[in-house]
């Protein structure tokens, strides 16, 4: 299991990451923790709040593993570094993060819709009471 904490630049939040791969699958969920976290903070979280999280909000795929071939070592110190310098969060996890997200706002928009529908049948029906009262002459 993986924690990454970063700074999203789209809604200027710190959030963290979480990723737990098992069994081929790679479960992912995100947490918004708002203001920079303190070290405490992102204890308290791991502690207390982090299980149920990625036991109830999880989108899972399947994750691909790369070959166990031998690598060149100076290869293999590049791709390290390279993935020092990385913000830490791996495609597998966007794709499932943006998954979660796409199915709650289908969701929602669903929803809303039939709020809008409920909410135009209960005018009609208003117009349609309002107009029996005024052909009784009342």
């Amino acid at each position: 299991m993986k924690l990454t904490v970063l700074f999203d630049e789209s809604c200027k939040y710190w959030i963290g990451v979480i990723e737990q791969e098992e069994q081929g699958r790679l479960r992912a969920c995100r947490h918004i923790f708002g203001n920079e976290p303190k070290d405490s903070e992102v204890l308290e979280f791991v502690s207390e709040k982090m299980m149920k999280l990625i036991s109830l909000t999880t989108v899972e795929t399947n994750a691909k593993r790369s070959k166990n071939t031998r690598v060149n070592p100076k290869r293999l110190a590049r791709q390290a570094s390279k993935e020092i310098a990385q913000r830490g969060l791996t495609s597998h996890a966007q794709e499932a993060i943006k998954l979660d997200l796409e199915s709650r706002k289908l969701q929602r928009k669903m929803h809303n819709r039939q709020q809008i529908l409920e909410e135009n049948e209960r005018k009609y029906q208003l117009r349609v009471q309002k107009a029996k009262k005024k052909h009784r002459g009342k």
